[in-house]
């Protein structure tokens, strides 16, 4: 009964927090603050308590793991009960002693607050903010404290934390969070810091079950499966790899600058997307937008970037526009691609521009309208570039060193620039404009030569190293994700194949060096996307980990580790490294996906982000490996011979990556809390994110409780469950990220 009464409870609240976030999305009750849903956790606890109890579990470990849950609850409550949080205002040179709690009500500060100074730091020569800083004043029993809270910096007196919030849009004032939590957040942490022992502890146990499992590995022969099975199951799970490709007719080739020439436009610098960056940068970036490729036919993307800058109406007639399928599409019976000119009719002006309005004022977000501000997007683009806006390609570094990088059409306030430099800013344009209608490419050349030596002497410290450049030249000129997407979802082919043609025991000698030949294409792979992070690491100067397109590579990346350190005792750790790496690779490329590079928000700037990403990645890896053992096993149970070793060697593997999984995905979640805290002033806020995390963890944690649910000692019934299970991951990072939306919403 009580074990009835647990399992009840336990579906409940995860149940409850998975529904809780679509209300609050919808904009319903938030559930999380009510009354009722801190007596179900409280519930919850109290009857996993008395039945553990009950169980007369002796393993410390186990004690210390379950124990780290109830004192971090504990944690939870006190902060419920005995946590003021709010906010305080305040203008230069202005003292205070008090703040507004999220309630309205007033509370007061145990001293005195005044504001010194609040700064904006800037990344040097961009208007993308590196850092906000509040300079504070801190006076109590006659002692006065001078203090800089800034993002992910926080200052603490007396029980009270202060957090860098917002300012005012002068840069005058300051808005300061302000969080008391004395007893909270101490117990917290020290369930977060048992948990963390307790985690480690589970997988180095001597008698615990993951020592079992791992003697049980290496006890056993190599994990094979039947080449029948193996290719009636890869088979199907191959086939949802899907390779796509299309090819655009082009009309009579417009002009544009010879490719030598292009690609010397392309070696200069400009200001883009909040940093200093090659123009081929941009060009790569705009040529992907408009076309969906990094060329356009034999045209390089600087060749069509140049080629809307200096022959503007031939290629305003290209079809280089692409459409997606869609409602805008139908409706308006477009091909895939189409020119800028077809959407700009004389005598009713720009086609879109009526639903445009529609969707930005009047609120109308159907698909059809969706595809139009898409599409919309594109042209403005073109647009934009035509006036000359997004080409800041001439700096000046002021006399207090700060650089400004300029376009040549900008207007330039006269005491910022002196003349000569604001005359050479404007016709430099014109000059070149001239020699390209001439087609005197060798003087437009030497004009960018000018060009380049003008940005080398004005652009003080915001130029890049010329490591940061070879880099990002090195990064454009290979499609690293395009291209190992492709090489792995083939390889998973191939692999497939080879241990197809195992299982008819071919020699030996021969598959030795085919499974060789193998694995040294897995190892270029895996060092080519090791190239690929290192050089976005270089480049954007942060671990690539802070957007959904560089997750994905890092998915990717773990998965081929994991498979590298493992394969040899596993073998078919080569089929589900080839394909799993090559998915993830391939959903980097789905729209929704941004591969730019660019400068991280503030709050962002953490070590303890990279940490968090980074580990968090790891363990969708390895429950990503539990999922494909699981498909695998569900498939080869329906086919073939021999199936019951089959799948209780897929079972053995599987549950060789739960464990590390669970452990991984514990410190994922928990050292998360604790950067929020850090950054934000609060531990949990049931964001989506955090909140569907937590669900995962609960779900996949019952997959190792075999004692108490011996139904998961069948193989195939674990199995079944695993991949199910997998559906939460898909929730956590997609569903979330572009449906709830949240704090996590920059991912």
């Amino acid at each position: 009964m009580l074990k009835k009464a647990l399992i009840l409870l336990y579906i409940v609240v995860v149940a409850v927090m998975a529904i809780a976030t679509f209300v609050e999305y919808a904009g319903g009750l938030r559930i999380y603050d009510t009354w009722w849903f801190t007596v179900l956790w409280a519930l919850l606890a109290a009857v996993a308590i008395v039945y553990f109890l009950k169980q007369h579990v002796r393993r410390l470990s186990v004690v210390a793991l379950h124990l780290s849950f109830v004192v971090i609850l504990l944690g939870a409550l006190l902060t419920r009960l005995t946590s003021n949080s709010g906010a305080l205002h305040l203008r230069l040179n202005e003292k205070t002693q008090q703040y507004v709690a999220a309630d309205g009500v007033v509370h007061s500060l145990p001293f005195t607050l005044q504001l010194d100074s609040f700064i904006i730091r800037y990344h040097a020569g961009t208007q993308a903010a590196a850092d906000y800083e509040s300079h504070l004043t801190i006076a109590y029993d006659n002692e006065e404290h001078h203090e800089v809270v800034s993002m992910n910096n926080i200052c603490s007196h007396r029980s009270v934390r202060l957090y860098q919030s917002s300012y005012d849009d002068d840069e005058q004032g300051t808005v300061l969070a302000v969080n008391r939590d004395p007893w909270g957040i101490p117990v917290t942490y020290l369930g977060y810091a048992l948990l963390f022992i307790a985690l480690v502890w589970m997988l180095i146990d001597p008698k615990g079950q993951y020592r079992q499992v791992v003697r049980k590995v290496l006890n056993s022969e190599k994990l094979e499966v039947s080449g029948n099975q193996m290719t009636k199951a890869l088979a199907f799970i191959v086939m949802l790899s899907p390779f796509a490709s299309h090819l655009s007719p082009l009309n009579a080739a417009p002009k544009t600058l010879p490719k030598e020439t292009a690609e010397h436009f392309g070696q200069l610098l400009m200001l883009y997307n909040g940093r200093i960056c090659p123009v081929e940068t941009y060009a790569l970036d705009f040529t992907k937008k408009l076309y969906g490729k990094r060329h356009y036919g034999d045209f390089t993307a600087c060749q069509v970037l140049s080629g809307f800058i200096f022959y503007g109406d031939e290629w305003s007639q290209e079809p280089i526009v692409k459409i997606k399928s869609g409602e805008l599409k139908e409706a308006r019976q477009l091909a895939d691609y189409c020119s800028v000119n077809q959407f700009f009719n004389p005598g009713v002006g720009y086609v879109l521009g009526p639903y445009v309005q529609e969707y930005y004022q009047g609120g109308q977000h159907d698909a059809f309208h969706k595809q139009v501000s898409k599409v919309d997007d594109q042209l403005m683009m073109v647009m934009d570039l035509r006036r000359g806006t997004p080409l800041k390609l001439f700096p000046y570094t002021s006399a207090n060193g700060n650089t400004t990088w300029y376009s040549p059409t900008e207007r330039i306030d006269k005491l910022q620039v002196p003349a000569d430099q604001r005359q050479y800013m404007k016709d430099i344009f014109s000059l070149i404009y001239q020699e390209v209608l001439d087609e005197h490419f060798q003087q437009v050349d030497e004009y960018f030569d000018m060009m380049q030596k003008h940005q080398q002497k004005y652009g003080g410290q915001s130029l890049p190293t010329s490591t940061v450049m070879q880099a990002e030249r090195l990064y454009n000129a290979v499609p690293f994700a395009t291209v190992l997407f492709m090489l792995n979802l083939a390889m998973g082919f191939l692999t497939l194949g080879f241990f197809i043609w195992q299982s008819v025991r071919l020699r030996k000698t021969v598959g030795r060096k085919v499974s060789m030949g193998f694995t040294a294409v897995f190892l270029l792979s895996f060092l080519a996307l090791t190239c690929c992070e290192v050089l976005r690491w270089i480049i954007s100067g942060n671990v690539p980990m802070s957007n959904g397109y560089e997750t994905m590579l890092l998915m990717a990346w773990f998965i081929e580790l994991i498979t590298l350190l493992l394969y040899r005792r596993f073998p078919i750790l080569l089929v589900f490294g080839f394909l799993l790496s090559g998915f993830f690779l391939l959903v980097s490329h789905i729209s929704q996906m941004d591969p730019q590079i660019g400068r991280l928000m503030p709050v962002l700037r953490s070590p303890l982000l990279t940490i968090h990403v980074s580990i968090i990645m790891m363990s969708f890896a390895l429950l990503s490996l539990t999922f494909i053992c699981g498909l695998t096993a569900l498939i080869v149970a329906m086919v073939g011979s021999r199936k019951h070793e089959a799948i209780e060697s897929l079972a053995m593997l599987s549950r060789l990556f739960l464990y590390p999984a669970l452990t991984t995905l514990g410190f994922g979640i928990f050292i998360g809390a604790i950067w929020a805290n850090i950054s934000w002033g609060i531990y949990w806020s049931w964001d989506p994110k955090e909140t569907w995390a937590l669900i995962m963890f609960m779900v996949y944690a019952v997959a190792v409780h075999q004692r108490s649910f011996p139904l998961f000692r069948r193989p195939l019934a674990y199995h079944l469950y695993v991949t199910l299970a997998f559906l939460t991951i898909l929730m956590t990072y997609f569903g979330v990220n572009y449906i709830l939306g949240g704090m996590h919403s920059y991912a």
